[in-house]
């Protein structure tokens, strides 16, 4: 939709050109212009040819793999780049592979070209920056805030009682490693659990299944329709185009409840009434795992759309059939992978604390639960934590500091103090000293008792005797008398503050 009224912006200014990776991706592009603007495209890919008629066509959709055709000659070469304005490229995460470089390159030959990439998780396993296609960041838009804002509905997640330890798969470009996962998958009953959970779960919701091989997909939709004959169905990469196009048409008009998919839904895959998705396909892929999350988030046509704003069209959700989309979660038993989580994707303005708190509230929770709601209170535990640990340590501080209000300087250094609050207050200079010192000031100390200290201080430092530190650790921790701890030379109370030191300010067994 997005697109679509870009399209219609930029008309007087050019043709305008889609390109994109997957025959479903042009089918909606199509429907969704044509809705916007008025205007069918043509569709130029494998026989479908554009600019067939005397009349050029204003819009045209195309595939990637269909530019980029040809031994000798591109069949790009077919379209003059100067009588485009607008280049569009959908699901614009793919755009740094060659061949999107090669068809963006043609086109760009019109300096006056806009090219606009449009994806809703826009980063690449291999780390190729879209920086290197795309001058700027037009627009970032992220879920939480379309969940929000009522443009999105709300996530509920439940962990299914699947335990699989991923800890012997290999990870391969930020994700599982095909082979491996495919025969961890396939041990035991890993996947009947997994279907046999998901009937439970799901009630009648529509719901999109994510597998990792077609063996895995088949077993599911196998054992989904022991537990209801009829009730899923299977579409991969293999499938032929016709059978595809036919079994999703009949998944989008509820002819059946369970899709099966390898590798076909997960991207730009538009089905609104879709309301669980079972994630049976584990991933340490955050894109990956958005775009499959995001194929359930979609309210129901015109519930959103009816509202101008926020609260109204939350509150439309919330009232519609569709009030949430169930995510269905294996739990990873390892510490060596970190599966991804609906946590994860919603938690963008949360902590790596906070997220996982939410996880073990949504693992630990017997019936599906709010994920933004467990990121919630996940933050409110932690704040309630940080809080009773500052109130702990203020309470130490306090206790440190009255205990030191508490001592008496005078008795440290076994003096009689001379008045007792009586003269003038202590100045700057003399609190400056004692504090450098580390000598304790009560609150009462004025200008005479404080130079008394002073005099005391300096006297003991001429003579050679311990400082006013050393005396208080003599007492404390070594275990002197007073009077002893007066007299001990600088030099031996040196000695013992080490070996203090040394043994975490405990005197050590037998010393001396």
């Amino acid at each position: 939709m997005v697109f679509a009224h870009a399209i219609k912006r930029f008309q007087p200014r050019g043709r305008a050109m889609v390109i994109a990776h997957r025959e479903e991706l042009l089918d909606q592009a199509r429907d969704k212009i044509e809705t916007v603007t008025g205007i069918r495209p043509d569709l130029e890919m494998a026989d479908s040819r554009a600019d067939e008629g005397w009349l050029k066509a204003p819009i045209v959709v195309s595939s990637v793999q269909t530019q980029t055709a040809g031994r000798t000659t591109k069949r790009y070469t077919k379209f003059d780049p100067n009588e485009f304005g607008l280049l569009i490229v959908d699901e614009a995460h793919h755009a740094a592979a060659d061949t999107y470089r090669e068809v963006i390159a043609h086109y760009k030959k019109n300096p006056r070209l806009k090219v606009l990439g449009v994806t809703a998780t826009p980063d690449r396993h291999d780390g190729e920056a879209l920086g290197q296609i795309f001058d700027s960041v037009a627009f970032d838009y992220g879920i939480t805030d379309a969940i929000a804002e009522g443009w999105l509905v709300n996530v509920t997640q439940k962990y299914l009682s699947v335990m699989v330890d991923f800890g012997g798969v290999p990870i391969v470009l930020g994700d599982f490693q095909g082979k491996a996962l495919r025969e961890l998958l396939a041990q035991g009953n890993i996947i009947e659990t997994i279907a046999s959970d998901s009937v439970q779960w799901a009630g009648d919701r529509k719901t999109l299944v994510f597998s990792d091989s077609v063996q895995n997909a088949e077993t599911m939709c196998e054992v989904l329709n022991r537990h209801c004959l009829g009730c899923a169905r299977i579409v991969t990469g293999e499938t032929p185009k016709d059978e595809r196009r036919q079994t999703i048409g009949a998944y989008r008009d509820g002819r059946f409840q369970y899709l099966c998919n390898v590798g076909v839904a997960t991207e730009g895959f538009d089905v609104p009434d879709i309301a669980c998705v079972v994630m049976a396909r584990p991933t340490c892929s955050r894109s990956l795992y958005a775009q499959m999350l995001g194929r359930g988030t979609r309210p129901l046509p015109g519930v959103s759309d009816a509202y101008p704003d926020a609260p109204s069209r939350v509150a439309a959700i919330q009232a519609s059939p569709k009030s949430d989309v169930l995510v269905l979660d294996i739990v990873g038993n390892s510490a060596k992978h970190k599966l991804v989580t609906a946590g994860d994707i919603l938690g963008g303005k949360y902590s790596d604390d906070e997220i996982a708190t939410a996880e073990q509230l949504l693992k630990a929770s017997p019936l599906p639960r709010d994920v933004a709601g467990a990121l919630d209170e996940a933050r409110r535990r932690l704040n309630a934590e940080i809080l009773a640990a500052a109130q702990r340590q203020e309470a130490l501080k306090l206790k440190a500091r009255s205990k030191s209000r508490d001592v008496d300087p005078f008795g440290v250094f076994g003096m009689m103090r001379r008045t007792l609050g009586s003269g003038a207050p202590i100045d700057d200079e003399q609190r400056a000293r004692l504090q450098k010192w580390g000598i304790d000031i009560p609150q009462n100390l004025d200008w005479t008792s404080a130079q008394q200290l002073v005099d005391e201080f300096r006297a003991r430092t001429r003579r050679g005797l311990a400082t006013y530190r050393q005396v208080k650790n003599l007492v404390r921790r070594w275990g002197m008398t007073e009077d002893q701890a007066q007299r001990t030379p600088f030099v031996e109370a040196s000695r013992i503050m080490k070996i203090l030191a040394k043994n975490n300010w405990r005197k050590p067994a037998g010393a001396a």
